[in-house]
């Protein structure tokens, strides 16, 4: 009953109809005709001068709706004479709003569920040193308060507040809302462990990394909000079918009207002419589809985009993070003549301490993994795409691209490189010092990525790189794609996906250097799980686990979501047309087309759900084994 009274005061029209609907009736069985057709009368025509006022101010704004009809049956009804089926329409209407708002808490649930689940307090530990992780002292603190550095208690089965460092020996984490991994992931002492994460069964210590508003799920609440909040393509589609579905539906009621010479016939046409299905049903499959997609681990920003995913025949790949595993591994030093190998690559790690690219992070993973300790980098500065310049140990180090190391001593050159090698140029003290060769292997489901994605009708898949060219070609050749464009800068990329011709175009990427392209795209898709913000924010989907395959997934689901939303507004119309058909002879009386027409919205509702479901097999070849999302770092080329 509660759930009743609640529905009823956030939908009052529909309380207040009830109530004349329930008069109107007692009256007409106290034989008191008169009076019940003056209340029925009034209140409708109330009803549809509000209607109007609405339908103007649309028109005003350019938007050619359906309102129209609704308007005229009302009319036509009242006209007549058949008030009680004019009140009938005004309850198919109200309730049409209520039936949508249910529809799409259901379809919306595991969008909503995430902003449920963020955490509000943390547990800070005033004085780490020697606590003990069972019994420590903690202070609960609003969790917009924690710093980077602060110590953090997180007790079983409670939400990871922040971003942080695990502490403890190790800890079993449901990464679940963050990836979509729905098996426990097992985090040891060191690792990265991502706020949004639920703790498994003993309290953990852990140090924030980051504050509240710059962490994982913050992140991935600020584009479910948005995601929200972004209008669908939805009712776009239902216009496309307005003019022509209104246009038919007068024909045929002036024409019944026409021939028989009864005007009732007209009004009997048009109640079954009501578009509730085209308002609702549509709306209702595009939430449905962005709910899906959650829950596979893709935050979809918008309606419009599962559109556009639905229609996409072009995909363009980024080839560092994306195509690629996004992890090098250093494979030789090549050291200048008279430079310690050693020291070359100690002094390189040291000052790629101040930069962000994923290369960066192979040769310090490279440097401590040879027992090497890195110095403290001063006076860092990172020029993004290119490399970094950092003073260490009283030498100024430059590493990155050649033609960025060139900058410094033009005598820079290129080592020997094999299929998929890279190299990492390092200047030291204004002297080419030597190179640093790392190879970073294709994903192991990339090739079954592009495979599928032929599989689905995409007919161009090409690789934009701002790598050389030799190790573009030797990965793209593992991943099956057939084109590459290497040595790209950012604006290069943006030139050449506004080029494709085959439209809408997909771009994958995950780095900073790829939101300018991402933007441009007809489609962005963003690899979030490396913490790429500024990439992140400027796509349409981010994939939230560190998968390439979750692109066919959104593929998938974007054409799986049109299809019912399209399906669902002609189940609607042609269940309209053929009732119209019938009543057109006079076989459907007013009353009891309202009525019907009731089931016609029931049924086109129920067929939009379905967007909720999987609407293809899975794909065996594009399973991943679990592993770890590595730590969010971002991309130069």
């Amino acid at each position: 009953m509660g759930k009743v009274v609640s529905a009823l005061r956030r939908h009052p029209l529909v309380g207040i109809t009830l109530v004349v609907l329930a008069l109107v009736l007692g009256l007409l069985a106290a034989d008191q005709g008169v009076a019940a057709q003056w209340i029925a009368s009034v209140f409708v025509i109330g009803v549809v001068l509000r209607t109007g006022a609405d339908m103007v101010q649309d028109l005003v704004r350019g938007h050619y709706g359906l309102d129209i009809l609704a308007v005229v049956a009302m009319v036509a009804t009242v006209a007549v004479g058949e008030y009680v089926a004019a009140v009938l329409i005004v309850l198919m209407l109200s309730s049409g709003e209520a039936l949508e708002e249910y529809a799409a808490a259901r379809a919306r649930a595991e969008l909503t569920a995430l902003l449920d689940r963020a955490p509000q307090l943390a547990h800070r530990i005033p004085d780490a040193d020697g606590a003990d992780p069972g019994e420590p002292f903690v202070e609960d603190v609003p969790v917009e308060e924690v710093v980077p550095g602060d110590v953090l208690l997180v007790r079983p089965a409670e939400v990871v507040p922040v971003d942080g460092v695990l502490l403890d020996e190790e800890a079993e984490l449901d990464e679940s809302s963050l990836t979509g991994e729905s098996l426990p992931v097992l985090r040891t002492r060191g690792e990265n462990v991502l706020s949004g994460a639920v703790n498994g069964a003993r309290a953990v210590r852990m140090i924030a990394t980051a504050r509240s508003a710059d962490s994982q799920y913050q992140h991935i609440l600020r584009l479910v909000a948005r995601a929200e909040e972004d209008k669908a393509p939805t009712v776009r589609l239902a216009d496309r079918f307005a003019v022509p579905f209104t246009v038919v539906s007068l024909l045929v009621a002036g024409i019944a009207w026409w021939a028989s010479g009864d005007p009732v016939r007209f009004a009997e046409v048009l109640v079954l002419a009501t578009p509730c299905p085209l308002l609702i049903a549509a709306p209702v499959a595009f939430l449905g589809g962005m709910s899906r997609a959650a829950r596979l681990g893709i935050v979809v920003k918008g309606g419009a985009t599962l559109e556009a995913l639905a229609r996409a025949r072009s995909v363009a790949f980024d080839k560092t993070g994306t195509l690629s595993q996004g992890r090098p591994e250093l494979v030789r030093i090549e050291p200048a003549p008279g430079v310690d190998p050693d020291e070359l690559l100690r002094l390189a790690a040291s000052a790629e301490q101040s930069s962000t690219h994923v290369l960066a992070d192979g040769v310090m993973r490279a440097a401590t993994g040879r027992g090497l300790v890195l110095a403290e980098a001063h006076a860092g500065e990172e020029h993004a795409t290119h490399g970094v310049v950092a003073d260490v140990d009283g030498h100024r180090v430059v590493v990155g691209k050649l033609a960025f190391v060139r900058g410094t001593d033009p005598r820079a050159e290129l080592p020997r490189l094999g299929a998929g090698e890279t190299a990492v140029s390092v200047a030291i003290d204004g002297a080419f010092a030597g190179s640093l060769v790392l190879m970073d292997p294709v994903r192991p489901n990339a090739a079954a990525t592009v495979r599928v994605l032929r599989e689905l009708g995409i007919e161009d898949a090409v690789m934009l790189t701002g790598d050389s060219r030799t190790t573009g070609e030797s990965l793209a050749r593992d991943a099956g794609v057939g084109e590459v464009h290497a040595e790209l800068l950012p604006q290069d990329k943006v030139e050449l996906i506004a080029a494709m011709p085959h439209r809408p175009v997909i771009m994958v990427g995950d780095g900073v250097n790829d939101a300018p392209v991402l933007a441009a795209a007809d489609v962005g898709i963003a690899m979030g799980a490396r913490g790429a913000t500024a990439a992140s924010e400027a796509a349409d989907v981010v994939i939230t686990r560190d998968d390439i395959g979750k692109v066919v997934q959104a593929v998938e689901v974007g054409r799986h979501t049109y299809r019912v939303a399209l399906t669902a507004i002609w189940i609607g119309i042609v269940l309209s047309l053929g009732l119209m058909g019938v009543a057109a002879f006079g076989h459907i009386p007013a009353v009891a087309g309202a009525l019907t027409q009731e089931l016609v919205d029931l049924a086109t509702i129920l067929y939009a759900l379905l967007a909720l479901r999987a609407g293809r097999a899975q794909h065996p070849e594009l399973a991943l084994p679990q592993r770890e999302v590595r730590a969010p770092v971002g991309v130069r080329g």
